[in-house]
């Protein structure tokens, strides 16, 4: 799953702005009281991913709205590429960016093969809807793994900000304004044409040192971080979990769940935080689980 959008602040303050300007006060103001409201929709998606091949030609994503206020979404069908480093990035904002265009012309859409309903919605607080996918429209000869990314996007309240008759009750000193939170979530909705080719290894893998924030502590703190690739060998897309452990032992010391690495790609850089540094002679492996085919089946090892 993708967040494709972050929070944003929508301050109606056009009013105050304009009698500011024409104020010119005998002595320095007092600094501003502000009255700050915030509303805004916190959006949950079931599952993470979907995919479709010869034996599966629908599925259904649930959405659920756990905010404190009701709020509209789109729905909409985006493609997007990964690029090494596991970001993913719109293919209509590479143009900005010359680096991402290698990946973004090897993503093959699979936008006209879905039919998608609804495509908005609108959820009060606590309240969910489902979402059709049906695959349609396979063009003749069709083949390999096509890939677009199902994008769920608030859209912004049309009374978002003050009113007049609310900026007309502002005070001499005092600052007002509301914040709506603007929310966007993405996941794969990946169409598989012909046999399945899913095979990996792990390549390139050393223990590095970074500071790092602590959950529940101000000051970052030095911590051991595994950096390895994992290289996609056959022709369909990866999606799996890493775990790190000591050779021999049950122990895991680093984990990532979730991990993908898409057809544009030959290899992605993954960095794995560990709970502990490994001891004097201690050697670490790393596995590489399958999530998606065949759940559980191991895809790749690597003992460092």
């Amino acid at each position: 799953m993708t967040r494709v959008a972050l929070p944003a602040a929508f301050a109606a303050l056009a009013l105050l702005g304009a009698a500011e300007a024409f104020a010119q006060p005998a002595a320095p103001a007092a600094p501003p009281a502000a009255t700050v409201t915030t509303v805004g929709a916190n959006l949950n998606i079931s599952p993470k991913r979907v995919t479709f091949d010869r034996n599966r030609r629908s599925a259904t994503v649930y959405i659920y709205n756990q905010g404190n206020a009701a709020a509209t979404f789109d729905v909409a069908m985006v493609d997007r590429a990964m690029l090494p480093d596991g970001q993913i990035v719109a293919l209509t904002d590479t143009a900005q960016r010359p680096e991402a265009k290698p990946f973004a012309d090897k993503v093959k859409s699979a936008q006209g093969m879905l039919l998608i309903s609804p495509r908005r919605v609108t959820l009060a607080p606590g309240q969910g809807q489902t979402i059709r996918l049906r695959v349609t429209n396979l063009p003749e000869g069709a083949t390999g793994e096509y890939r677009s990314h199902l994008t769920i996007t608030t859209i912004p309240p049309r009374d978002a900000g003050l009113t007049a008759e609310a900026a007309a009750g502002i005070g001499p000193n005092e600052l007002r304004f509301q914040i709506n939170s603007v929310f966007g979530l993405s996941i794969p909705a990946i169409i598989r044409v012909g046999d399945t080719d899913v095979r990996a290894s792990i390549e390139n893998a050393r223990l590095e040192y970074a500071d790092l924030p602590q959950e529940g502590q101000s000051a970052p703190r030095r911590t051991p971080i595994m950096t390895f690739e994992v290289v996609r060998l056959g022709a369909n897309s990866l999606f799996g979990n890493i775990e790190i452990r000591p050779v021999g032992k049950t122990e895991v010391v680093g984990i990532a769940r979730g991990v993908g690495v898409y057809p544009e790609v030959d290899r992605r850089t993954i960095r794995v935080p560990l709970t502990r540094a490994p001891a004097a002679g201690e050697k670490l492996e790393i596995t590489f689980t399958d999530d998606d085919t065949s759940p559980g089946k191991l895809l790749a090892k690597q003992a460092p």
